[in-house]
């Protein structure tokens, strides 16, 4: 089964009712905040725009937020004057970088796997945001599973790993995040289990909207305008570090 030729979908230009906030947070009911600029209601979900050119989001689900707040902590005193407010965002993207993997693809297998959520725990007993078990976790030094940056940090290692593993065939690594190495190696590909199966395209089709979005937004600025310049010098480190997506797995 070629899954992957299935995966990248049209992105749908919706009008929906935007909400310009300048910078709050959304403080979610596990006791995390996300810093963000403004942000609109999907449904169920909520998209939080983390910067201003609207080419980062995170989604969360509504029900996850317990309200929002104004973020009063002044821009200059950087790491000082947000002391005592954790960013999941941040955390994310500075894991993410250190691993150098997209933190949009960190933020889609977060989404998939938790829904955001710390104190997640699967019937198998899987553990918080990036729900690692508890023999991967233990391998990984991830001592306390529910501790968000020890979580994120051990999940995106081992999904790095995964990804040096197949030769970053990104669908076989998720494959793996999943079902185990010990499955995609027995079909020599993505298990023949709707689970893994529905995982996979969730997590790519998630990952492959931001880009998308991210790629119109660039489309959209004049070529030779200082931001068209930031832009590009922006999009050069950042693609550097994708990804890319096998379209050949099974």
């Amino acid at each position: 089964m070629r899954i992957a030729n299935k995966l990248l979908v049209a992105l749908a230009v919706l009008a929906l009712p935007l909400t310009s906030l300048a910078t709050d947070l959304a403080v979610l009911s596990n006791g995390f905040s996300i810093r963000h600029e403004r942000r609109e209601v999907r449904g169920q979900i909520t998209r939080l725009y983390v910067d201003g050119k609207g080419d980062s989001y995170v989604d969360i689900p509504t029900d996850q937020i317990a309200g929002f707040e104004k973020d009063l902590s002044p821009a200059s005193a950087g790491e000082k004057g947000r002391a005592g407010r954790a960013s999941l965002s941040d955390m994310i993207n500075g894991i993410s970088g250190s691993y150098h993997l997209d933190p949009d693809l960190v933020n889609s297998v977060i989404h998939a796997e938790s829904g955001f959520n710390v104190r997640a725990v699967s019937p198998r007993g899987a553990e918080g945001l990036m729900q690692l078990m508890p023999q991967t976790a233990s391998r990984l030094g991830v001592e306390n599973a529910f501790d968000p940056t020890a979580n994120v940090d051990g999940g995106t290692r081992y999904l790095r790993e995964l990804l040096e593993r197949y030769n970053f065939d990104l669908i076989k690594a998720l494959a793996a995040y999943n079902a185990g190495p010990q499955r995609v190696e027995q079909y020599r590909g993505v298990p023949p289990y709707y689970e893994t199966q529905a995982y996979v395209a969730r997590i790519v089709r998630d990952f492959n909207r931001k880009k998308l979005a991210e790629q119109k937004t660039a489309k959209g600025v004049a070529p030779h305008s200082p931001t068209a310049r930031k832009s590009a010098r922006a999009g050069a480190s950042t693609t550097a570090g994708l990804i890319p997506v096998a379209s050949n797995s099974k």
